[in-house]
């Protein structure tokens, strides 16, 4: 592919939301590299997708320390785009990475150790090839290990400038409200939470975190909005082949109940009475809620990422 020259106007097409109570801006719409980036995937259309995304205003590229497959490799991913295509433009990007789910064997790889987070972040840098990440996430709530030890790490991190800020994804309602003092008395406030909104799951919402984050000045951003692709019209009529629930990994034909079916029909209605489609209906929907800053797509192709990008401005 030739070399990249970003795209002069990517910054009149995308709107942009403070988050919480920051300096920081992020982009309505965020790519999250969960799939189509690993090395099993084909570079050059991942190469594209990234580059379709940063020409249109995103910013905020999210990753996790085992995204792939194999673990690790949509980081690699990154790397070299970041090598191939990026690294003119680093101080544009706002790219997240986390730990906190099974990396490597041993009882060093996986939940909330200091000695874990320290070491994935370290391997995380070097898969990016990255000096520093702009956030990093404590990935889940660990009920084993001392809150404590969890959240002094992420203090650490910031501190030793091997990242800028700091967030926690899928925390509990008390662990998060304790999460958010510890960091606050330290002048390392959590940027932002990571939890998943959307029109078949609104937990953040009934359990009080988006509250919470809202009276805190901490940042929202929603994952899987369109519930792994349930939101969208390909399920409305079967399952398709191929499809992300015919294979079964992580979207299950049973999670297609009558009820839900019923649900999403009910949404493509509404949607329609708006003139959008349920995909565009589904992520507005999501980020008119008071206090969440962005929604997390996926894509696996640039049209795909291009529908999604329709919601910005409803």
């Amino acid at each position: 592919m030739e070399n990249y020259q970003a795209d002069e106007h990517r910054y009149e097409q995308m709107h942009y939301e403070r988050c919480g109570r920051s300096g920081i801006l992020l982009p309505q719409v965020s790519l999250g590299m969960w799939h189509n980036f690993g090395a099993v995937d084909d570079y050059d259309r991942s190469r594209q997708i990234v580059r379709y995304a940063f020409d249109h205003g995103i910013t905020h590229l999210d990753l996790t320390n085992n995204y792939g497959p194999p673990y690790g490799s949509a980081e690699q991913t990154l790397g070299r785009l970041v090598d191939d295509d990026l690294r003119p433009y680093r101080d544009e990007l706002f790219i997240a990475t986390k730990a906190g789910y099974d990396m490597w064997p041993g009882p060093y790889g996986n939940w909330g150790s200091r000695k874990y987070l320290m070491a994935s972040l370290d391997q995380s840098l070097r898969r990016m090839h990255l000096q520093y990440v702009d956030l990093f996430y404590s990935h889940r709530y660990d009920p084993a290990t001392p809150l404590e030890e969890t959240l002094q790490t992420l203090v650490d991190i910031v501190r030793s400038g091997k990242a800028l800020y700091v967030g926690i994804s899928r925390w509990p309602l008390e662990a998060t409200r304790f999460a958010f003092r510890y960091l606050r008395e330290r002048d390392v406030p959590c940027l932002i939470y990571q939890g998943r909104i959307n029109l078949l799951d609104r937990a953040p919402i009934q359990e009080g975190i988006l509250d919470l984050c809202r009276e805190e000045g901490v940042g929202f951003i929603s994952f899987s909005p369109l519930a792994q692709g349930l939101l969208t019209d390909r399920y409305l009529n079967g399952i398709p082949e191929g499809s992300r629930m015919s294979r079964g990994k992580f979207l299950r034909p049973e999670m297609l109940t009558d009820e839900v079916l019923q649900s999403i029909r009910q949404y493509k209605a509404e949607a329609e009475a708006e003139g959008l489609a349920l995909s565009e209906y589904a992520l507005s929907w999501i980020l008119r809620q008071p206090g969440v800053t962005s929604v997390l797509v996926g894509a696996s192709s640039t049209e795909q990422l291009q529908k999604n990008l329709r919601c910005i401005g409803h």
